[in-house]
């Protein structure tokens, strides 16, 4: 038989669900012609063919609900434009709560969707039972109405964008199967397939639970686990009128959908049942999995409960259909880390329909542009760890995660499953001073310290929770005395040979040339400007740099440094593992410091952003003076063999000026009162430093052409007219968390980034991004322009007032730390 697979193409997408069609759709549009889609089987049959086809737009952040949104409006147009039927329809959707904690959740996501321009309405109990008659509201105290939420055929979609893309030029082959990819010098250069190899310039792999194995063959991490998934259709059910609105009952772990005068009902369960760990087989195509009642059932009664006819009436279909979970429940998409030119667009976590169409959007600009056409870092590859891959890692946390989707999301909230991976070398001690742990990137971090008799766990809610009060006395301690932080997650990694002054000076806004000695804080930027890191980097030697960065973020950033040192003569050596880090912070960390160590730690001996090689409890440690609390103090490393009684000795000496252990959460409250940023936050890929008040980290006069300068300078000349600002909330109980809309004389102008209660304002403290156009404001985002403003900020439909500062509220001229 001959082979129908070409000899090369510019773009082979191997997947031929709705994903790979929508991927290879948006590539024609962007010219991208000579594109490949390849289905092992036929179109949609993986996932996509056994789908609910819900399209909702109310997500969990703001580009996840922009994603969302775009889908529903390229799926009401896709059948005028190709010809193909969709099935498409709006028939909107209800939201309801039985708890106050839920509809607050409720609420606050109608705000954020407010600055998407998504329309969502609170409706009375009767409303909500008008429009969905077969609804049993006894215990329910609020709804919400989302009228655009959407229905399509997920098979009739799919084979209207493959329709799409052939159009366009692009080819689908199906009933070949993919058996491997080819890389040469860090990039893919193609795959072999059944019917022979083809050559490719970009690889994307849509290719659902089958991705991660396959993806494994050419060292590609994409964490990912196959679950099985539940769902019922009745028989035809009088009060299930054509066009009903789907119902949502979270509370209740279920979906209710009409479908042709029947109910689906779809399940969430808080424990989800893994498939199988091991590589799902080439022939597994409309494949379906036994019923299984008893792990149903539980969630089948609150279905009945919510919806009484269910109980009463015949099941035409019971479905077990099984789909691809990630460990954080949303799913990866973008340039895979380990090589050049594969994509990812997988682990769909069930929302693979309503995503389709702004991923395909997404991926396509991703491919032809080199960048993200918004901030993805939320569900950008590269945020998968390594150690994520193990299989009993992915049975453990991925049966948890499924169980959130519908699970209440509250902020602060750990996951319980698969935890211990990483541990600091204090991890006892500082479990024995009281620490209730959180985990990030795999690290068990002390996120607060329970005192006296209180309980080491999270009593959760949208209000002030537990921890409240013992997290200020930590923020007080490190404000007043000496605070100390257990850093170890952090990343560190020492980067050296002849270029590497070069490389770091060229993907870096700040002067890295600097005396040695000299930490410098900088951001790694992109050709748009955009921020992709936020870290420091310390000048060890002539060519010797000591760069830290977040835990989170240090898979990408170990990424941006490897792909920039390609080629040049530097080596980049991981050397976490080799340090214990604390964090001594407060006006008496330098009394604390001065009774371990005959260093001499004045400003004039040991000036801020500095680092030196010191003494400290009769051990040498890197001790660099730099701070993300606001105040004076060390980070300081010591070599991990050393830890434990370096440790000991500082907390002896720090019995005498008032040191105490203080967590995660106390950081972050005490870096937002002191207005630094947070990198996946405040701060992302599309936002430039001048934009984020980080102008001063950059170094205009260097003489290097440094990663998307010309975009910088040009905006440098031009009004600020998109701002990062500084908000407080004049409430003197409810909380900021992110994407709470802001508003100046009423009118929508911005939404926040992070928030924290400030324990020294006594209120809530906030970032956002606001905007003012020229046409407004010929200067921009000015002081005077926030001055002359009324400010509110929408907390959950409460419209509250709030006060603006462009520095920080606490120390704004950044003087504590230099003291």
């Amino acid at each position: 038989m001959a082979s129908t697979v070409p000899e090369r193409a510019q773009v082979v997408v191997v997947g031929g669900g709705i994903v790979g069609c929508a991927v290879a759709y948006h590539l024609v549009k962007r010219g991208v012609t000579d594109v490949v889609v390849l289905e092992q089987g036929t179109l949609t049959c993986g996932t996509t063919w056994h789908a609910a086809g819900l399209a909702s737009q109310l997500k969990s952040s703001h580009s996840l609900t922009k994603l969302a949104t775009y889908s529903i409006e390229l799926f009401q147009e896709l059948e005028a434009e190709t010809g193909q039927a969709t099935g498409f329809r709006a028939p909107g959707s209800v939201s309801v709560a039985t708890n106050e904690e839920r509809w607050q959740e409720l609420l606050r996501g109608k705000s954020m969707a407010s600055t998407m321009d998504v329309e969502i309405q609170e409706i009375s109990i009767e409303e909500a039972q008008e429009k969905v008659p077969l609804l049993n509201a006894d215990d329910v105290i609020g709804a919400l109405w989302i009228p655009d939420d959407a229905i399509t055929s997920p098979v009739d979609t799919t084979m209207a964008l493959a329709k799409g893309a052939k159009i366009g030029g692009a080819r689908v082959i199906e009933g070949v199967s993919v058996t491997d990819l080819t890389v040469e010098n860090h990039r893919v250069t193609g795959v072999h397939t059944e019917q022979g190899y083809i050559e490719a310039e970009t690889v994307v792999l849509a290719t659902g639970m089958w991705t991660r194995h396959l993806a494994a063959k050419i060292g590609v991490n994409v964490p990912l686990q196959a679950c099985e998934h539940f769902y019922i259709v009745t028989e035809p059910l009088e009060g299930a009128y054509r066009g009903m609105p789907t119902l949502r009952d979270p509370g209740g772990y279920t979906y209710f959908k009409e479908e042709t005068g029947k109910i689906m009902a779809g399940f969430f369960e808080p424990r989800g049942k893994v498939w199988r760990t091991d590589e799902i087989p080439r022939d597994f195509s409309f494949g379906t999995l036994p019923e299984d009642w008893e792990h149903v059932g539980p969630i089948f009664e609150k279905a009945v409960h919510r919806m009484p006819a269910l109980g009463e009436c015949g099941l035409q279909l019971f479905f077990n259909g099984p789909e691809a979970f990630t460990p954080d429940g949303v799913y990866y998409l973008g340039e895979a880390p380990e090589v050049d030119g594969v994509f990812v667009a997988a682990g769909f976590n069930s929302v693979g329909i309503q995503s389709a169409g702004g991923v395909g959007w997404a991926l396509a600009d991703w491919i032809v542009d080199g960048l993200p056409p918004m901030d993805l870092n939320s569900v950008d590859i590269r945020r998968a760890f390594p150690f994520q891959a193990d299989e009993m890692y992915l049975k453990e946390r991925v049966s948890e995660s499924l169980g959130l989707l519908y699970a209440m999301h509250w902020p602060f909230r750990q996951y319980e499953s698969a935890r211990g991976t990483h541990k600091s070398p204090l991890h006892d001690r500082i479990d024995a001073m009281g620490a209730v742990w959180g985990e990030v990137a795999g690290w068990e971090r002390p996120n607060w310290f329970a005192t006296g008799d209180m309980e080491r766990r999270y009593e959760y809610s949208y209000g002030k929770q537990n921890w409240h009060d013992v997290s200020g006395d930590e923020c007080n301690a490190a404000r007043t005395a000496v605070g100390l932080f257990d850093q170890t997650s952090f990343a560190n990694w020492m980067v050296e040979g002849p270029d590497a002054l070069d490389v770091l000076n060229t993907i870096g806004g700040n002067d890295i040339d600097a005396p040695i000695g000299k930490a410098v804080y900088t951001q790694w930027l992109n050709d748009r400007g955009g921020i992709e890191s936020d870290l420091t980097v310390t000048r060890m030697g002539h060519d010797r740099f000591f760069v830290v960065t977040a835990p989170a973020a240090a898979n990408r950033d170990w990424t941006l440094l490897q792909r920039a040192a390609r080629g040049r003569d530097l080596t980049v050596t991981d050397v976490t593992d080799d340090y214990v880090m604390l964090g001594i912070m407060g006006p008496r960390s330098r009394s604390l410091l001065n009774d371990l160590s005959d260093a001499d730690l004045s400003n004039e001996g040991f000036p801020f952003g500095t680092a030196q090689h010191v003494t400290v409890a009769g051990r040498e440690v890197l001790a660099l003076r730099m701070t993300y609390v606001g105040e004076l103090g060390w980070e300081v490393y010591i070599p991990t063999e050393h830890g434990l009684e370096v440790y000991d000795a500082i907390v002896v000496a720090g019995e005498a000026h008032g040191l105490r252990h203080c967590g995660y959460h106390a950081l972050n409250t005490l870096r937002l009162e002191s207005g630094y940023r947070h990198w996946g936050h405040d701060i992302s890929d599309e936002d430039t430093p001048l934009e984020a008040g980080l102008g001063f980290a950059v170094a205009w006069d260097k003489p290097v052409d440094f990663n998307g300068r010309a975009v910088l300078e040009a905006q440098r000349n031009e009004p600020r007219t998109k701002r990062l600002i500084q908000f407080r909330l004049e409430d003197p109980e409810l909380l900021l968390y992110h994407d709470d809309p802001i508003y100046r004389n009423g009118v929508l102008v911005g939404r926040t980034t992070s928030g924290m209660w400030s324990y020294t304002e006594g209120r809530a403290l906030g970032m956002g991004y606001i905007s003012c156009p020229v046409s407004e404001n010929e200067k921009g985002v000015t002081k005077t322009w926030l001055d002359e403003g009324e400010w509110h900020i929408d907390v959950a439909g409460q419209m509250i007032p709030a006060s603006t500062s462009i520095r920080s509220f606490y120390d704004p001229m950044n003087e504590r730390v230099r003291m």
